[in-house]
C-alpha cells in the first residue's frame, strides 16, 4: 500500500465529492445511525415519562397502589436507561 500525501480529512483528489459531504460521510461511517439512535432514545424517554406520570397520578388518586408502584419503578428505570444511553452515545 502506498502512503498517500493527502490529508485524512480531505476527499481523494480523483473524486467529485465536496469536502463538506466527505466530512459528513466520514462521521456517519464512524458512528452509523447516530441520528436514528438519538430519536429512539428520545421516544423511549418520552414514553417512560408519560407512563410514569400516569402511574404517579393513579397512585395519587389511591387506585391500585400495590400494582402501580412496581409499574412506576419500571417507567422510571426506562427513563433512566434512555438518559444513560443518550449520554453514552455522545
Amino acid at each position: 500500500m502506498v502512503n498517500s500525501p493527502e490529508k485524512p480529512n480531505s476527499p481523494p483528489k480523483d473524486t467529485q465529492i465536496s469536502p463538506e459531504k466527505y466530512a459528513r460521510l466520514r462521521a456517519e461511517a464512524k458512528a452509523p445511525y447516530k441520528g436514528l439512535r438519538k430519536v429512539l432514545y428520545l421516544v423511549c424517554g418520552a414514553s417512560g415519562l408519560i407512563g410514569a406520570l400516569i402511574f404517579l397520578l393513579q397512585i395519587a388518586a389511591g387506585t391500585g397502589t400495590s400494582q402501580n408502584l412496581p409499574n412506576l419503578a419500571i417507567q422510571i428505570a426506562v427513563v433512566g436507561i434512555a438518559i444513560a444511553l443518550w449520554r453514552w452515545d455522545k
